[in-house]
């Protein structure tokens, strides 16, 4: 039976590469002023080509996490998580609620998704993800493809309990959806989704890894790196 994901295209391969070294980086594995492997070095240890390289150092570079210095290299750079953002105090204290609870049920439904998980709904995740990236470069709301992409790691759970909550959360289960534009600011809404495409690309590398545990720290990662972007501390 053909497997839609076994042969992958430029753009799958370069996915694989942004996810890991974004991991590398929110783990603090790459600090802020270290110095990415080189491109040969990031060649070898994937087995794709240049192109393919200079595509995914160009993704990390437009989402703010790294800086290429020509003739040096590709340096990590500090990251300001809050850019513009300002909750009030009862929006903070939902958004961090929410938060706080998905915590609990969605590090276990990721985990559970590696184990479980069918080679359909990898595809549909990749789909998912593939619309949420469209969105945010056509400036459109990215809630429903975010929203999509969670629904179906809690239904590759095969646990209907992980859905049923998800579904009865809705819309509210996105933090941004919370926000009016007083507290959007002056916030670049569209670097701070790029974060999240590439946070979302970890889950999904994992997922596909069959890997619970870094599936569990991707989704950890995510929804605390939420926290922060949201400014609730």
């Amino acid at each position: 039976m053909h497997d839609p994901l076994k042969r992958k295209r430029p753009q799958g391969l370069a996915h694989d590469i942004v996810a890991d070294l974004t991991q590398r980086i929110l783990l603090g594995q790459l600090a802020a002023g270290d110095k990415l492997p080189s491109e040969s070095a990031i060649v070898r240890e994937h087995g794709v080509s240049r192109t393919v390289v200079r595509e995914a150092i160009s993704r990390l570079q437009a989402s703010g996490l790294v800086e290429t210095r020509h003739g040096i290299g590709t340096f990590v750079l500090e990251r300001d998580q809050r850019q513009g953002l300002h909750l009030r105090r009862d929006t903070a204290e939902s958004v961090r609620g929410i938060i706080e609870f998905r915590l609990g049920l969605e590090t276990q439904a990721a985990a559970l998704a590696a184990l479980r998980r069918t080679e359909v709904q990898l595809l549909h995740m990749r789909e998912a993800l593939d619309d949420y990236q469209r969105s945010l470069a056509n400036n459109d709301s990215s809630v429903e493809a975010d929203m999509r992409f969670h629904k179906l790691i809690a239904q590759a759970t095969g646990n209907t309990w992980f859905t049923d909550i998800i579904c009865q959360l809705g819309r509210s289960v996105i933090p941004r959806t919370r926000l009016d534009a007083d507290e959007r600011g002056d916030a670049d809404l569209k670097q701070l989704g790029q974060m999240a495409v590439l946070e979302h690309e970890a889950i999904l590398r994992a997922i596909r890894r069959q890997d619970p545990d870094a599936a569990r720290a991707a989704m950890l990662l995510h929804l605390t790196n939420s926290l922060e972007r949201m400014a609730v501390d």
